[in-house]
């Protein structure tokens, strides 16, 4: 998973620098940049393996290391497949020549900070780390805006509707539907208060934002919705 891979990686480095290396956190804690000198960057070649999570436990950005079972890492991995869900849903809409691109990279983004909040308990990390990890103010509202742009665009919804509608609107309901799981590996860690109430107004939020923008793309694209329709039982 990406964020496994980023998270052991941070906590690893450390210790593969030598203690000349120039060491520089930038952005978020998903996000380290490392500079060393020429020297050093030739002589330390950083793999994609770490080796440290091959019994089965990997660790946090505060340090500590769980099972990989742990509901801490179940959360971090559905919101990377959310996340590549989206990245999909965003191919297909680029070849559909749609202009939400932006937004759905914007998204995708803000899903890394999401995984920076999931993987530094609120309960346990410290004051510069919670600051760092902290999940940006306004993305909810912003998600509220643009559902309701969409929203304005779309005719009534008056039936149940199946996931369909072009490759692109089918695609964002896959990812809608990841969403909803998402959301619901996060609620236990925003009750016990290790992930930031706002990171689950977020991942709700955004569930309603892709069924919103699925309607738009099959609009869009003139494609058909296809509605539900009750299957009546048949006489044997």
């Amino acid at each position: 998973m990406l964020f496994k891979h980023v998270i052991q990686r941070s906590i690893c480095l450390t210790r593969l620098l030598p203690q000349s290396a120039r060491i520089e956190k930038t952005v978020s804690p998903m996000c380290w940049r490392y500079y060393c000198s020429k020297e050093e960057e030739t002589k330390k070649k950083l793999k994609i393996y770490t080796r440290t999570g091959d019994k089965g436990r990997s660790s946090l950005f505060t340090g500590e290391r769980r099972s990989k079972d742990d509901t801490i890492f179940e959360a971090l991995g559905t919101t990377d497949e959310l996340s590549c869900a989206i990245g999909l849903a965003g191919e297909f809409g680029h070849d559909a020549g749609h202009q939400f691109m932006d937004r759905l990279e914007k998204i995708q983004s803000l899903l890394q900070d999401v995984g920076s909040n999931i993987a530094t308990p609120r309960t346990k990390a410290q004051d510069r780390k919670l600051a760092r990890t902290a999940f940006p103010s306004g993305s909810v509202e912003e998600l509220e805006r643009w559902i309701d742009e969409y929203t304005e665009q779309l005719p009534p919804l008056t039936n149940f509707i199946l996931p369909s509608g072009g490759k692109t609107s089918a695609s964002l309901h896959m990812a809608r539907a990841i969403c909803r799981r998402t959301e619901r590996r996060l609620v236990p860690l925003v009750s016990s208060g290790d992930v930031d109430a706002e990171v689950g107004r977020y991942v709700n939020r955004l569930s309603d934002f892709l069924f919103t923008l699925a309607r738009f793309a099959a609009m869009t694209e003139n494609k058909e919705e296809k509605i539900y329709r009750r299957v009546k039982g048949q006489d044997s």
